[in-house]
């Protein structure tokens, strides 16, 4: 593990490489590497959410009584302003399942949004794993011509997300300049990663790397989303 790890965090594209070339039995399989890293990370999430009982910018909760709750779900609103519920910029199925479980329970629904950063970090790990196939087809559509089979990208994937994991447990630190060198690494280390396993000059390469940024920032936005509905009213 430890020297899987070594290669992973300060070789960028090195291990996808070796396993890509056939020296697969001295390093961590991609995928139980990818659960072992997010697995761990996650739980750590756990911890943090359930001592700060947050959720991670969708939802925020606003006063101790139901009376004077809000839910801010990105560009929407919902909630209660002095006993009377208002839903704003969100689906109309959305402001009818939100109001209904006010309506039953108010209390019971202001604990569970209090409860929101636990449900939200307990359905994560299952979209994020459902996103690795995107990011890999993503990856198979811009790289067409290095005749790489759909596989080999996803384990170029599995590799550059569990760097992105382990970048994630250091944003969460309470050192703000461990923090930014940690989203900061995000981005480069997946350009030089791309670099190593896939070649070609840096212009098309940084053109290929927004291609997928954008497809999969898509895809990730609109994943997020449905995971703090699930979590939220699941």
């Amino acid at each position: 593990m430890w020297r899987t790890l070594k290669l992973l965090l300060f070789k960028p594209g090195e291990l996808t490489r070796q396993y890509l070339g056939g020296r697969r039995k001295h390093y961590v399989l991609p995928l139980r590497l990818y659960l072992t890293i997010s697995l761990a990370v996650l739980l750590l999430l756990r911890v943090v959410a359930a001592v700060t009982i947050e959720a991670p910018g969708a939802i925020e909760l606003q006063g101790a009584e139901p009376a004077s709750l809000q839910l801010d779900l990105g560009v929407g609103r919902a909630g209660l302003q002095d006993g009377v519920f208002f839903c704003t910029d969100l689906p109309g199925w959305l402001c009818r399942r939100i109001q209904r479980r006010i309506d039953v329970e108010p209390k019971l629904f202001a604990r569970e949004v209090e409860q929101f950063g636990l449900r939200f970090v307990a359905h994560l790990g299952g979209a994020m794993f459902l996103l690795l196939p995107a990011f890999a087809l993503g990856l198979q559509l811009v790289y067409r011509n290095r005749r790489l089979r759909y596989t080999e990208h996803l384990v170029f994937a599995l590799h550059v997300h569990a760097f992105w994991f382990v970048m994630l447990a250091l944003v969460m630190t309470d050192l703000p300049w461990l923090s930014s060198l940690a989203a900061l690494a995000v981005p480069v280390y997946t350009l030089l990663a791309m670099r190593v396993v896939y070649g070609g000059r840096w212009g098309p390469r940084l053109l290929r790397a927004a291609l997928v940024s954008v497809l999969y920032g898509l895809t990730l936005g609109l994943a997020l989303s449905g995971v703090a509905v699930v979590a939220l009213l699941g």
